[in-house]
């Protein structure tokens, strides 16, 4: 098939839990939940052990070997992250427990005030969202949001609307979660730049799978803050990653206090550390870090365009394959070269638990629910979906397995009597 990894099956090889079984061995295992958290590669886990085994220390603290091992792992992976991302300066990148902190930080420290307005978008997952509501609760400033088209893209038709001199954040996600929309992040954000809002990038679902080069992207395009999470680029849970413009990052307080983020302390006044380490405070997570850095070496290696050829290829094999299930329905873009991996669709009359529960008995993977992503689902008058989602380690036959189960699904509910 165009556009697949041509050496798929030495990349799954580097994923030990794709050779699990279930049945006694009769039941190979079909991961189709990627978008919900990625399998690890074993570079990754070996990383991780030996870091724990051979140079576990806290960082910037311990004046002996091991601390200083400690803390270049550490600073390492900042600068591994700076170049996955074409960060232009390491000192940009922020590391947070994940891509909900990396928001509610920004959300907690921007100045917002009456009059001001959070513009966001009904496709977004709850952590763009609900750091939005408590913000502008918290302020006295305004909430507006971007609609959804019938076939899933935002509507953009009142853009001058809730895009005006009143806008100081313009949050919305650059890959939808539940719809697998991919968002005109550079024509927005030029817009809000125009009315000199702040522009935030949920990329949880980007990162994994878009090439990005921050410092390719024009002043007007780029965001002035992005984040994402480890654990969706094939790396460990714990670790996230908020990038902001230097100058965006310098302007905002401090989110937590302790250790690590201060220059100086007395009792009646702290002075606080640059760029990253203002945003750090406390013991982070060092080994998860030195995990998400051999996570995005991993993924540099096969090639971030390499992996978007992948996924687009599978993507377009499963839409085709699903329009063959009667009483199948899928949610969002029809095309696969505007959306992202995650494809959530319902099956008539069988409530989605029902459907995955049947299809992880047949050893198939997948996610039933609201995907986060609520008011997406009211928005298209759906209580809940099934969504699967590929990766960079999916196989067509994967995709054959699915829509095998789904038959057995049909089936099993005596659908067709």
């Amino acid at each position: 098939m165009k556009g697949l990894l041509p050496d798929l099956d030495l990349v799954r090889k580097d994923f030990p839990i794709l050779e699990r079984t279930f049945d006694g061995g009769e039941t190979p295992l079909v991961y189709l939940d990627s978008a919900n958290t990625s399998q690890k590669p074993q570079v990754v886990i070996d990383t991780m052990v030996d870091h724990l085994e051979r140079h576990n220390a806290n960082i910037a603290r311990a004046m002996h070997h091991l601390g200083a091992e400690a803390t270049e792992a550490f600073e390492g992976a900042r600068d591994t992250v700076a170049r996955f991302l074409g960060a232009p300066e390491r000192d940009e990148v922020i590391f947070t427990k994940n891509a909900s902190e990396g928001l509610n930080l920004v959300a907690n420290t921007v100045p917002l005030g009456a009059g001001d307005v959070v513009v966001t978008t009904e496709m977004e997952h709850h952590s763009n969202i609900v750091p939005w509501q408590l913000a502008t609760e918290r302020t006295g400033a305004e909430l507006k949001w971007f609609g959804l088209t019938d076939d899933g893209q935002l509507d953009l038709s009142n853009i001058d609307e809730l895009i005006t001199p009143a806008t100081k954040v313009v949050a919305l996600t650059w890959v939808s979660n539940m719809l697998g929309t991919v968002n005109p992040v550079a024509e927005i954000a030029r817009k809000a730049h125009e009315v000199g809002a702040l522009v935030v990038v949920d990329a949880a679902q980007a990162a994994p799978v878009l090439p990005i080069d921050l410092a390719s992207m024009t002043d007007e395009e780029r965001p002035d803050f992005l984040v994402f999470t480890g654990h969706k680029v094939v790396g460990p849970t714990g670790i996230g990653v908020l990038w902001g413009r230097r100058a965006a990052l310098e302007a905002l307080p401090p989110f937590l206090g302790g250790g690590e983020m201060i220059a100086t302390v007395t009792m009646a006044k702290s002075t606080y550390a640059p760029i990253p380490h203002k945003f750090e405070a406390g013991t982070p997570p060092i080994a998860e870090a030195v995990g998400l850095g051999a996570a995005l070496e991993y993924l540099m290696h096969v090639g971030m365009e390499n992996i978007h050829a992948h996924e687009e290829a599978i993507t377009a094999y499963a839409l085709e394959r699903l329009a063959t299930v009667p009483g199948v329905s899928v949610l969002g873009p029809a095309d696969a070269s505007k959306r992202g991996g995650a494809i959530s669709f319902e099956l008539d009359g069988v409530h989605p638990h029902d459907v995955a529960q049947v299809l992880d008995s047949k050893g198939v993977a997948i996610r039933a629910g609201h995907h986060c992503a609520k008011p997406a689902h009211q928005r298209f008058g759906v209580q809940a979906s099934n969504r699967m989602s590929s990766y960079l380690y999916t196989t067509p036959a994967e995709i054959d397995a699915l829509v095998e189960g789904l038959e057995y699904v049909r089936s099993f509910f005596k659908l067709d009597q």
